[in-house]
């Protein structure tokens, strides 16, 4: 990389994804701006060849200014209710792109409509959602999906256990907004069905009792699909490990950082009657987060766009194409979507 090549700042660099962001772009080459609200915190965990640079979420112009040269913003620093704006309007105003992996509704609602115009008139993109929550989902649809209506989109996720990290637990604790689903192609709240079938996922998963619970995925989906019906799922055993206070945080089994988590997502997408089956599988959804907003961050930047707004990752990158360069890497994808 040469001097010429815009940095990529990480805002949240020091929170548990942060981190994973920050190390998978020096694994990939790129020049890296790790921003935080603690200088200490940031000088102790990132090596001398990274910049840190220092901005509170209620300083507007300190927060510009961390970005100053940077031709991606990825805001990893929830809850995202609270944080994704100012982050974001930094980032359009320091005339880069903007990019976060929130996995509320409520967050990726409000970034869609309220910086559509400032990100048209900056001529940047602005992308919510595009973690493991949000992110892989639209993808998947995306690459399934033929131009037209669409019948049912349906997510299942499957994790073997889901280790909190204290982000989530706080995001939990914040948002208590209505979830929402798609049905007759419109967004209405969640009336929880009381007969989800179980689903099995492949080893070392297992088949799982599944309850429908709706992330981010369903706000971005609903954003550029054409669908009737969306609905997500997740197992039980998952969604009870969360809700456990005692359940510990992700602990480090590798020298990459992940946790021994296993997990596998899928999006079944029915369409003129015909069925397409899709889904990733891997290890750790915090750090396969990280290829995941890189990949979309590099290509954020390599592309001459003839659009700007608010857009859904699987809008704004060929998703196709995405998960071709992530298969084998950051994680395994299979079925019926053309990546070879």
């Amino acid at each position: 990389m040469t001097s010429s090549v815009p940095s990529i700042a990480v805002y949240g660099a020091s929170g548990h994804t942060g981190q994973f962001v920050v190390q998978e772009a020096l694994r990939r080459g790129l020049r890296v701006v790790a921003v935080g609200r603690s200088a200490a915190r940031l000088a102790a965990l990132f090596p001398s060849g990274v910049e840190c640079r220092v901005a509170a979420l209620d300083d507007p112009a300190a927060l510009v200014q961390a970005f100053a040269g940077c031709g991606v913003v990825i805001h990893c620093a929830g809850p995202f209710m609270d944080t994704a704006t100012p982050v974001a309007q930094a980032a359009l105003q320091a005339g880069a792109h903007y990019i976060d992996v929130t996995a509320e509704q409520p967050s990726a609602q409000a970034t869609f409509a309220d910086l559509q115009a400032p990100a048209v008139a900056a001529g940047r993109v602005v992308v919510p959602a595009a973690g493991f929550y949000g992110g892989l989902a639209d993808l998947l649809a995306s690459a399934l999906a033929a131009p037209g209506p669409i019948d049912e989109i349906t997510v299942a996720m499957g994790l073997d256990r889901w280790w909190p990290t204290e982000g989530t637990r706080l995001t939990g604790e914040r948002n208590k907004a209505q979830r929402q689903v798609v049905q007759g192609g419109r967004l209405v709240p969640l009336v929880p069905a009381a007969d989800v079938p179980d689903w099995t996922f492949a080893a070392p998963l297992a088949t799982y009792a599944m309850v429908e619970l709706p992330f981010s995925e369903t706000i971005t989906l609903a954003r550029h699909l054409q669908a009737d019906t969306i609905r997500s799922l997740i197992n039980r055993s998952a969604l009870a490990d969360i809700r456990d206070a005692s359940t510990p945080p992700p602990t480090a089994v590798d020298g990459s950082g992940r946790s021994a988590q296993r997990f596998e997502l899928v999006v079944r997408l029915v369409q003129n009657g015909v069925v397409r089956t899709a889904g990733v599988r891997g290890q750790d959804i915090y750090a396969v987060t990280a290829p995941l907003v890189l990949e979309a961050a590099q290509r954020l930047m390599a592309l001459s766009f003839q659009r700007s707004g608010a857009l859904a990752l699987g809008e704004a990158v060929d998703p196709a194409d995405t998960l071709r360069a992530l298969n084998g890497q950051a994680l395994e994808v299979f079925g019926d979507v053309q990546i070879a």
